[in-house]
């Protein structure tokens, strides 16, 4: 950390610079990587894909072929990462995992930034807004804001994406809208707000901010902000067919669930366990961690992917 503070200061007033941009990737070959990367060329960002040794990810060749340049780097080897970085005007983490990876390697990966003068980092956020929440309410997102405050007191200009919850994870993942049984479960209160976005629409509108020279420390996009009786009603347009509300319980209640099901299958090295999801569940539903004020009007042309479009496509 006090190498980082070290670093000499970078303008938080950014401006054009001559030419394309050019981008620095790290997670290009993940899901959302690779969106952001394919989004990055269509918008005429030079792109550089850390990759690491190795490497074998059946997204390379998609990659090659849009002409983005791998570069397979030693994370743990500062002067390569440096070298890599040179030249960027934004460094893009798409990056996920545990500490290991969300703290140590994105941590390589600022100190790379500010040795090679890179202005911009883009953090691996992508998520609800965790600066409202306490530390504890949720693992994942306590990794997320332990980098962020490590981010802060570098001397670069920062900007994370939050929004919401993927909309894709409710036809799988998120278990809420389930299909078998025709009902929507929740707990707590069935009007409160939720926000959602689709991983295309994260994925262009990090790419429009990474190529953004004056972006604020944080923006907040939402695809759809609906509440649970809104989720009900984009299944039944999108299926035909009768969906019902399930209250499972209280708040209380699903803390409840989420602390026995931790200490019965603690998973500690998986990224998404269980009680994950549902901790981020609760999160979303207790209202604390609503996204506001939305950002989604400051780049044009993006189209915002409703609840039931990725319900019709789901199901069709």
């Amino acid at each position: 950390m006090e190498q980082l503070l070290n670093m000499p200061q970078t303008s938080k007033t950014a401006t054009s610079a001559p030419g394309n941009p050019t981008i620095i990737l790290a997670g290009a070959t993940g899901d959302l990587g690779h969106r952001i990367a394919n989004y990055l060329v269509k918008y005429g960002a030079v792109v550089k894909a850390l990759v690491r040794k190795g490497s074998k990810s059946d997204r390379l060749p998609s990659l090659q072929q849009q002409k983005v340049k791998i570069i397979s780097v030693d994370f743990n080897n500062p002067e390569q990462l440096k070298q890599a970085c040179k030249g960027g005007t934004c460094l893009v983490s798409a990056l996920n995992g545990l500490e290991d990876v969300m703290i140590d390697v994105q941590t390589q990966l600022l100190t790379a930034a500010l040795e090679a003068g890179v202005p911009r980092f883009i953090p691996s956020d992508y998520c609800i807004d965790y600066t409202k929440l306490s530390y504890g309410s949720n693992r994942n997102l306590d990794l997320r804001k332990q980098f962020n405050e490590r981010l802060d007191q570098a001397p670069i200009s920062a900007t994370s994406i939050l929004n919401g919850m993927f909309t894709n994870l409710l036809t799988g993942q998120a278990p809420v809208i389930l299909f078998g049984l025709k009902r929507v479960v929740y707990w707590g209160d069935a009007d409160q707000l939720l926000d959602f976005t689709t991983m295309e629409n994260t994925a262009e509108y990090t790419a429009r901010a990474a190529i953004d020279y004056n972006t604020p420390r944080y923006l907040r996009i939402a695809g759809e902000v609906t509440n649970v009786r809104g989720l009900q009603q984009s299944a039944i347009k999108a299926t035909g067919k009768e969906f019902r509300l399930l209250r499972a319980g209280s708040l209380n209640n699903l803390q409840s669930m989420i602390s026995i099901t931790r200490t019965l299958f603690p998973k500690k090295k998986e990224v998404f366990p269980p009680w994950q999801g549902m901790q981020y569940l609760h999160n979303m539903l207790s209202g604390k961690a609503k996204l506001l004020p939305l950002d989604n009007e400051r780049y044009t042309g993006i189209h915002w992917t409703s609840v039931k479009e990725i319900l019709v496509k789901s199901v069709s």
